[in-house]
C-alpha cells in the first residue's frame, strides 16, 4: 500500500464517520422531539397516537444505533490495544 491509498482511506473513513455522526445526531434528536409531543400533548393524545409515536421513537433510536454501529465497526479492525 502507498501514501496515497492510506491517506484517500483516512479521508473516506473520516467522510463516512462525520455523515454517520451527523445522522445520528438527527436520529436521536427525532426521538427526542417524539419523547416532548407525547410529554407536552399529554392525555390529549389517543392510545393508537401514543403507541405510533412510541414507534417512531423506537425506529429513529434503532436508526442512531444502526450510524453508531457503523463506525464502530469502520475502526473494529484498526484498533490496537
Amino acid at each position: 500500500m502507498n501514501d496515497r491509498t492510506t491517506t484517500d482511506g483516512k479521508v473516506d473513513s473520516l467522510k463516512a464517520d462525520a455523515s454517520d455522526l451527523i445522522d445520528e445526531g438527527k436520529n436521536r434528536a427525532q426521538a427526542t422531539g417524539e419523547r416532548a409531543k407525547r410529554t407536552v400533548a399529554g392525555d390529549s393524545m389517543n392510545p393508537a397516537e401514543q403507541i405510533g409515536s412510541h414507534i417512531k421513537e423506537a425506529g429513529h433510536e434503532l436508526k442512531a444505533g444502526i450510524d453508531k454501529a457503523s463506525r464502530e465497526l469502520r475502526h473494529e479492525d484498526t484498533d490496537t490495544v
